[in-house]
């Protein structure tokens, strides 16, 4: 039977969980004891691999950090929780009996939101870590609300994906997002379209001014994908984080429409839709794997059909009945 993951089995409806880090038992037994008092879950860890092996099992709501240990200290320690998409977003307090300047600049640097000095004062490391604590449970709430709102965007069909300025890195993605990248531009997280990147920083100007910026677009036969630039979500430093929102559009029931109303057969109709999109019938021929001399055929049938003799006439005639049918149909 597959072990029931740690971070599942804490009971943190009525406790929040608390790592604390420290190679001296004697300061692990301390704190322990105050904390398990005031009523949190305590877990302890006495070296630098094992509080990254309890971090990534249990995602503990804070973590009390010794920054001075043998092997890997504490703020490597600091270093690999923050690099972890995981771990990142838990509030490490440092302890420390170092408080030169160059320690406590290098407890914040390496991803420390506080610190406390040894020996350690319980009263002050619970004041202190129910500050972060609250604002911990604040941005945890921020990003449920977040997430649930970009999965209701997914179910009405509008994928929705983070794309930091800085560097194009693909920070978030919907299921549905992943599913569309992958489709047309065959690329995976953490790596964001160049097209999409490009698009982003050159607007980039205009969406910071509140300016909605040109839409991208991309076709897929009749299949296309529209990218609309939404807010910036992060903050503005070397141009922040952007929320994309992603739509696919499909022609598909135009071409089944086209064909019911002007009695055309199915491939008829797809090569009426590319005469209306405007392709030639060499590209047409590309797009469905046929020759332009048999392209030219059905195109024929289709002008009998609708009692026209040119292309402008079939596909204006085209396009007013698909305008009935679908005004936003972009030709």
């Amino acid at each position: 039977m597959t072990p029931t993951p740690l971070d599942q089995t804490l009971d943190r409806a009525n406790s929040d969980v608390v790592l604390v880090v420290d190679d001296v038992p004697d300061n692990l037994a301390v704190l322990h004891d105050a904390l398990d008092e005031s009523g949190y879950t305590v877990l302890v860890a006495t070296s630098g691999e094992a509080a990254l092996q309890r971090a990534q099992q249990a995602l503990p709501d804070v973590v009390l950090l010794d920054a001075m240990m043998p092997g890997m200290d504490g703020f490597e320690v600091a270093r690999r929780l923050k690099a972890d998409p995981r771990t990142a977003p838990i509030p490490i307090i440092f302890m420390t009996g170092l408080t030169e300047t160059e320690h406590l600049v290098a407890a914040l640097e390496s991803g420390g939101v506080d610190y406390v000095t040894k020996p350690i004062k319980p009263k002050e490391v619970l004041a202190r870590m129910n500050v972060h604590l609250q604002g911990a449970r604040r941005a945890r709430q921020e990003a449920r609300q977040a997430g649930q709102a970009r999965n209701a965007l997914d179910a009405f069909g509008y994928a929705s994906i983070t794309v930091r300025v800085s560097d194009g890195r693909l920070m978030w993605q919907t299921a549905l997002a992943r599913d569309l990248l992958q489709r047309y531009f065959g690329t995976s997280a953490p790596v964001t379209p160049e097209p999409v990147v490009d698009w982003l920083r050159r607007h980039l100007a205009e969406a910071q001014a509140a300016i909605e910026p040109p839409r991208l677009s991309f076709d897929q036969g009749s299949r296309r994908i529209t990218f609309r630039l939404h807010q910036q979500t992060g903050d503005s430093e070397g141009g922040g984080d952007w929320l994309i929102v992603m739509q696919e559009v499909s022609d598909e029931a135009v071409i089944e429409a086209m064909s019911f109303s002007f009695k055309l057969t199915a491939r008829e109709a797809e090569v009426l839709y590319w005469v209306v999109k405007g392709k030639i019938n060499r590209d047409i021929g590309d797009i469905l794997g046929a020759s332009p001399a048999t392209i030219k055929k059905h195109l024929e049938r289709v002008f009998a059909k609708l009692g026209v003799e040119t292309r402008t006439a079939a596909a204006a005639m085209a396009m007013n009945r698909i305008r009935q049918l679908n005004p936003q149909f972009e030709g």
